[in-house]
């Protein structure tokens, strides 16, 4: 049996909410098919924004959920592990979902200022990163959100489009999440590759 990990990553947008569905989508997807051979570990990192969205306690109990206070209970003295790191070299694929504006903007210009961006930040990018944009129709079609989506996959990041719908807020335009299944199914191909 081939052995991946998966870090999934949610940032402060309406479609964290989604989580559980995702992580269930996923493992279900992978139990399914023997052919793959695969077992899965997941651990999620959420921001402080993400969890407004989706609590700590809906998420299944088996994966291991991480939020920026993590950080520090870890690390005392000079040669204890630095949880950012280790989630790094943990993961063979890390899936932002969602990405909301406020974090590409942080991703795209280097800053990392919770667990997160710096899980990011630290990220060997030789390794699959996909991100799934999701944000309010305005903020998509700022200019300024093509430019960053363009240098994360100048990166070798990569996007799983978001799509067209009635958002929460009401608004009608591209902005949302890519479909569960979506991003599902790109995520086990990426697992998957060179097995």
């Amino acid at each position: 049996m081939n052995k991946k990990n998966l870090l999934i990553c949610c940032t402060g947008s309406v479609a964290t909410i989604k989580l559980p569905q995702l992580i269930t989508y996923i493992e279900e997807k992978v139990s399914e098919n023997e052919q793959l051979n695969l077992i899965l570990s997941i651990q999620v990192v959420m921001t402080k924004s993400a969890i407004h969205f989706c609590s700590k306690d809906e998420i299944q109990s088996h994966v291991k959920v991480n939020i920026d206070e993590n950080e520090w209970e870890m690390w005392n003295k000079r040669g204890d592990p630095v949880l950012h790191i280790e989630l790094s070299k943990w993961a063979d694929v890390i899936l932002i979902a969602p990405l909301d504006a406020n974090t590409l903007a942080k991703i795209a210009t280097g800053i990392c200022d919770n667990l997160l961006t710096c899980t990011i930040r630290a990220w060997d990018i030789t390794k699959p990163l996909i991100f799934c944009p999701a944000m309010n129709t305005k903020m998509w079609n700022h200019p300024i959100t093509k430019v960053q989506i363009s240098t994360l996959l100048s990166w070798g990041y990569k996007e799983v489009k978001c799509i067209s719908k009635t958002l929460m807020c009401g608004d009608t335009g591209i902005g949302a999440m890519a479909e569960i299944s979506t991003i599902g199914n790109f995520v086990i191909k990426e697992l998957t590759i060179n097995l």
